[in-house]
């Protein structure tokens, strides 16, 4: 079995959530004996050369496949360019087109992408009479109406030639001929269902290889990021982007650090919006707080220095505006630590509060920092937690048998597919 995983972006070294998902569902697919050949833009050339050291898709048996892709806007500033390829957005790509088309042997294509990316995808998967996935790793119904607004809102500069591509792709129509709608959490399910209910969707959850997390990495983590050791670690882990919304954590940190001073602000994450990563460094510089918050850079899945700080942390925030899933919830509890999370989608359909994480609302920082407070000075309360969800991870989302479940999927979409050819 082939499958073809459709990207919009991929760059080792600004790794994010997408791509730890898709990583541990390919190590899984891999061990269950299937194929994986991931299609990704190729990378500007000042990153293409050197090439990066180490692929992690690649080290779990992917076959990576380049493709050509432009932002198809006439007039836009070279800044604004740079910045939409770095983030993928909606681009186009006439390679894209030959390569799935040329490639011998597949069996689905799947795609984690929407817009003209991922309804190529669709287009050849159908004139191929190939089954055609879609999954869904960021939302597309269950989102904050300033964040659907913000996503949707129109062109400031250019002339988008892509249009014409987008309508000859019909883009929009891209979710109603999907065999099979994937989804993270109940609730953009739920969505899906009410606005395509003639297709499948299915909830797939993420998962993470609990073991890594059994060998004690705290020693990697200190030699890489000595500035952690004694301190009382608050790790925040997730691109360095406004949807995580790191922001929110660094204007909390004077009031945390005035009740806890030795503690230390781990913000681990590669940067996708370098202005958004400009303006929090100058408000780190500006509040005073450079000895309380430590920017990591990308560490990779796995990577021993990405544990140790997962063991090492007293507790992992997500502040984030938007979340569908939350892996990052899934890390800190195989790594056996508490999570304090916002109430997003993802995050409230895995914790329950008091029990497994603490939830906050953002506009309402008080219970952040009650949460905060407990999670430090009561041990047991915080140990209890991390237990609870530790026991969760193992119980449900280990990678193997979540990617047999989609080995299974595949098989059946392979298998109607036949029918109907």
């Amino acid at each position: 079995m082939n499958i073809a995983h459709v990207l919009r972006k991929y760059n080792p070294a600004e790794w994010g959530g997408t791509e730890t998902a898709l990583h541990r569902l390919c190590a899984g697919l891999h061990q269950n004996g299937v194929r994986s050949l991931v299609y990704s833009p190729s990378l500007p050339a000042p990153i293409n050369a050197p090439a990066p050291t180490q692929d992690p898709l690649a080290e779990v048996g992917c076959e990576m496949r380049r493709f050509n892709a432009c932002v198809p806007i006439w007039g836009i500033a070279a800044e604004k360019r740079r910045q939409m390829i770095a983030v993928g957005g909606n681009l186009m790509s006439f390679g894209l087109i030959r390569s799935l088309w040329q490639e011998p042997g597949l069996s689905v294509i799947h795609a984690h992408t929407m817009g003209r990316i991922g309804s190529i995808g669709r287009v050849v998967a159908r004139r191929r009479r190939l089954p055609f996935v879609f999954t869904t790793h960021g939302g597309v119904y269950d989102l904050p109406p300033a964040l659907k607004a913000q996503m949707n809102a129109p062109l400031t500069e250019g002339l988008e030639w892509g249009k014409v591509c987008g309508l000859l792709l019909r883009s929009r129509g891209l979710l109603d001929d999907a065999d099979a709608i994937i989804t993270c959490n109940g609730r953009e399910a739920e969505l899906m269902r009410r606005k395509h209910p003639s297709r499948r969707v299915v909830v797939q959850p993420h998962g993470v290889s609990a073991r890594i997390y059994e060998a004690d990495q705290r020693g990697a983590a200190r030699l890489a990021f000595p500035r952690i050791s004694g301190r009382s670690v608050l790790l925040s882990l997730g691109r360095i982007d406004p949807v995580k919304n790191q922001a929110w954590l660094i204007e909390q940190l004077p009031a945390l650090i005035r009740r806890h001073p030795r503690l230390l602000l781990v913000l681990a994450g590669s940067v996708t919006d370098e202005t958004y990563a400009a303006e929090l460094e100058r408000e780190i510089v500006r509040h005073g707080l450079g000895w309380h918050v430590v920017l990591t850079g990308g560490l990779p899945p796995g990577d021993p220095r990405l544990v140790g700080l997962l063991q090492e942390a007293r507790a992992v925030v997500l502040p984030s505006i938007s979340e569908t899933f939350g892996l990052v919830i899934l890390e800190a509890w195989a790594a056996n630590t508490p999570v304090i999370s916002s109430r997003t989608s993802g995050a409230t359909c895995l914790i329950e509060d008091g029990k497994t994480g603490v939830l906050f609302d953002l506009a309402q920082p008080e219970r952040f920092h009650s949460g905060i407070d407990r999670l430090w000075f009561d041990r047991d309360w915080a140990g209890r937690l991390a237990s609870a969800g530790r026991q969760r991870v193992w119980a449900d989302f280990d990678t193997r048998v979540l990617a047999e479940r989609m080995r299974v999927l595949y098989e059946t979409l392979i298998d109607e597919k036949s029918c109907t050819t």
